[in-house]
């Protein structure tokens, strides 16, 4: 061959070779079985069967709920059993939270069969108890409550910061839904607690955003967001006073995450409409911060805020339908730097919802996405192209009960940053992530410390003396567990 040549020949290798490397995640998506085109929509991260290993709950619309567990290097469903599967209904949103303080999570699955307004299927809570799946709502003194219209997204909240969880169910053409154990059943407190506003309800998450106790953002469509602020359990919107209304933008997806690294929790806010944002709480008020590409408007369905390639520093990934996902990392004092996502953007993919949890124990999050609504596609999975050496530290808070604290705050301390994480309560719009704090490394970092500050508003403190390890902390004491 002509040197020429040779030289050529190497050169369009070594190019091949650098932009298959570039990419940021790797596709993975043939470890998931049986993944046949479908109507899919929320996912949610959650002990489905008690064992201790979490699951992707992915929500069937028209067709059933799936339960996909990582075993022999695969993803497969795992629950057949028709109450959990539930093919006739039609469900959207998923979240799994602990609401009889038992220590074991139960799981909301919303169903909406139309729009808005009146629909024809309530929606399902779903126990397990004995090795046998029941719903929850079917028992006699708890259908006086059924929510029977259309809805989006669920979020849950433990109101009064003692473990007993409520759902916040974010409905469309009708009020808003708050079902808690209360006096032996299952009961929609809303009204009592100021959350019953009629509106399009779209997203919501809970979390440390105001106070000492857990509150909750609502992005709304055709209406002004929410903001509640809880006051001793009882909610009181001060969206207006916040600067955080956004009217008639059409939220979607929502996120709490600390987007300046000083150990406080931001909302990052996509729209349908109008402009994505990222309010940053500046004194008694917020200010939205976003620039550039992060802020155009697109499709936008989930937002997520995660580190994927464990740099130390997080990405924010919007989660569209019908064109170009988008991935952007946080740098230093908030600056947003897009990411090319190349092959694996899904510009024709009908993304719906998304999720992530470090499902294989390797310490890389993987992300996992659902396609729906306009028309049936697989799900899709992927995680950072990194090498398995990359270091981590995964904090899993639990509350006395032994249930994963959902709205707690985790802030890892070092000598290079102040970095504060929730763990997720549910449905920025539709899904729930997993209950964990993921935390990649960065180079030179030492010295770590992780503060909890639980759903009580009060805070534990804890030296952590080794990285690529998931830490498992009680209210009453902690373990070590290894990922």
């Amino acid at each position: 061959m002509h040197p020429k040549s040779v030289l050529v020949s190497a050169l369009l290798s070594l190019f091949i070779f650098n932009n298959a490397s570039a990419n940021f995640f790797k596709n993975i998506t043939n470890l998931i079985e049986g993944n046949y085109e479908s109507l899919r929509y929320g996912i949610s991260v959650a002990d489905v069967d008690n064992n201790g290993t979490y699951e992707f709950i992915v929500a069937g619309f028209g067709s059933e709920n799936l339960a996909l567990s990582y075993k022999n290097n695969k993803l497969k469903n795992i629950i057949d059993d028709k109450k959990f599967t539930d093919k006739k209904s039609f469900t959207i949103g998923v979240a799994a939270c602990d609401i009889d303080s038992d220590g074991y999570e139960e799981i909301y699955f919303l169903n909406t069969d139309t729009y808005s307004g009146e629909k024809r299927y309530s929606d399902r809570l779903i126990d397990l108890k004995n090795k046998k799946f029941f719903d929850i709502f079917e028992q006699k003194k708890n259908q006086s409550d059924l929510n029977f219209t259309a809805g989006r997204s669920v979020v849950c909240v433990d109101r009064k910061g003692n473990g007993k969880f409520g759902i916040y169910v974010a409905n469309y053409g009708g009020p808003t839904r708050f079902y808690e154990k209360f006096k032996g059943r299952i009961a929609d407190r809303a009204t009592e607690f100021g959350l019953d506003k009629i509106t399009g309800g779209r997203a919501v998450v809970a979390g440390h955003i105001l106070s000492n106790n857990i509150d909750i953002f609502a992005a709304n469509e055709r209406g002004v967001n929410f903001l509640y602020k809880n006051v001793d359990g009882t909610f009181y919107d001060v969206a207006s006073s916040y600067e955080v209304l956004d009217p008639y933008e059409n939220g979607r997806g929502t996120t709490l995450s600390d987007v300046l690294y000083r150990g406080q929790l931001d909302i990052v806010s996509g729209n349908w409409d109008g402009e994505h944002r990222i309010f940053v709480k500046k004194e008694n008020t917020f200010k939205d911060i976003a620039e550039g590409e992060f802020k155009i408007p697109s499709k936008i369905r989930t937002v997520i805020s995660a580190d994927f390639d464990n740099d130390g520093y997080d990405e924010i990934f919007l989660n569209n339908i019908g064109e170009p996902n988008k991935l952007f990392k946080i740098k230093e004092n908030g600056e947003l730097k897009e990411i090319d996502l190349a092959i694996n953007s899904e510009p024709n993919g009908l993304g719906t919802g998304a999720a992530v949890a470090d499902i294989d124990k390797d310490g890389i999050l993987e992300l996992l996405i659902s396609h729906g609504e306009t028309g049936n596609q697989i799900l899709t999975l992927y995680k950072a192209d990194i090498k398995k050496s990359n270091n981590f530290l995964r904090i899993k808070p639990l509350n006395k009960n032994g249930a994963p604290a959902r709205g707690a705050t985790v802030t890892l301390t070092s000598n290079l940053r102040e970095h504060s994480k929730t763990i997720d309560a549910g449905s920025g719009y539709l899904c729930q992530m997993e209950p964990v704090a993921h935390y990649g490394i960065r180079k030179g970092e030492k010295d770590f410390k992780v503060s909890i500050k639980w759903t009580n508003g009060k805070t534990n403190n804890y030296k952590i003396t080794k990285t690529g390890k998931t830490y498992i902390f009680k209210q009453s004491n902690m373990t070590i567990s290894p990922s």
